[in-house]
């Protein structure tokens, strides 16, 4: 009978301190995440009872980074598991080093040890590949775990899934069974490219974040560049509540928000008029089709912008040629 190497105490409890959700949402708030009430209780209710939270939204809204947060905020180790089509349980929990054992047996043959003997060997922890489920239950203590894009995963993961959440423990032939000392804090989030299964959403909390109103997107863009004055921030904010409006395929989140403020600040712009706008679509926009949209509702959006002094009033946006010059018509 193999053994049972158990990491486990107090049944796997989780032992991360508890945070109340004021504290919860300042600390954030000191790391540049502007957090409402409702995602700081959720938050609080996450550690407190121990169960996985599962959060969906849009993508680039600060899914991710909720977790990157929550793991400085708490002092403990970020473990990520980057879930994609195709993944399986040997990418997500454990693998054997086949190189590294091959090599051990070349380097032992001639020894005189009993094949029993030698498959013990090398079908031991130092020969075992931990990923980042295995990972995160054989801490001492407590890490954050985050299932990033769950829904991108098939169902048969999601189902292997749900078991690792449930008991925390794992079962290796060649070793025993490793059960997790403290139960990590759980974090999946999901794009909502697919439904998930009502067996996952039981056993989580959950939480949907949207796009940010103007007031907190203003605040967020004080809060991770307070360089940028409050006019460009705040006509940041106006043209991007204007955007998620508009029917454009690949609708900007936070993070783009953020790369375009980035951008505007490093080339020390104070406004936005419609040379920047030009200039830097492409931190907003990812695809040709939602420039040209873009493009054809100049009139809805000018109101927006500051008049460039260098342009007649009037006059059309600029028409860039990127150096190939243009053709017309006669």
């Amino acid at each position: 009978m193999r053994p049972d190497r158990s990491h486990r105490s107090r049944r796997g409890a989780s032992l991360l301190p508890h945070v109340n959700a004021d504290r919860l949402r300042e600390a954030f708030a000191e790391r540049g995440y502007i957090a409402d009430d409702d995602f700081a209780t959720t938050f609080e209710l996450m550690l407190a009872l121990g169960k996985p939270l599962l959060i969906e939204g849009p993508a680039g809204i600060g899914k991710t980074e909720s977790a990157k947060v929550l793991a400085d905020v708490l002092g403990t180790r970020l473990i990520r598991l980057q879930c994609y089509e195709g993944l399986d349980a040997a990418s997500a929990l454990y693998e054997w080093n086949y190189p590294k054992q091959l090599l051990h047996l070349r380097v032992t043959e001639r020894e005189n040890d009993s094949v029993q003997l030698r498959e013990a060997e090398i079908f031991s922890e130092p020969f075992l590949l931990r990923r980042p489920l295995l990972e995160a239950i054989v801490q001492d203590r407590a890490p954050v775990l985050l299932i990033d894009e769950i829904d991108r995963a098939d169902e048969a993961f999601e189902a292997f899934l749900l078991e690792v959440l449930g008991e925390f423990q794992v079962t290796i032939p060649e070793i025993g069974t490793i059960r997790a000392k403290e139960r990590p804090a759980v974090i999946v989030t999901s794009n909502r490219s697919r439904d998930l299964s009502d067996a996952l959403r039981r056993r989580c909390l959950y939480l949907c974040i949207d796009y940010p109103p103007f007031e907190r997107e203003v605040a967020i863009l004080h809060a991770r560049l307070p360089e940028i004055n409050a006019r460009l921030a705040t006509q940041i904010a106006r043209f991007m509540e204007w955007m998620r409006d508009q029917p454009f395929q690949k609708v900007p989140g936070t993070a783009e928000s953020l790369d375009w403020a980035l951008a505007l600040v490093r080339l020390h712009r104070d406004a936005l008029d419609d040379r920047t706008l030009e200039a830097t679509m492409g931190c907003i926009l990812k695809l040709q089709e939602d420039w040209e949209l873009l493009r054809s509702m100049h009139a809805r959006y000018a109101h927006l912008l500051t008049p460039d002094p260098n342009t007649p009033a009037h006059s059309a946006p600029p028409d860039p040629d990127y150096g190939l010059g243009t053709v017309q018509a006669h």
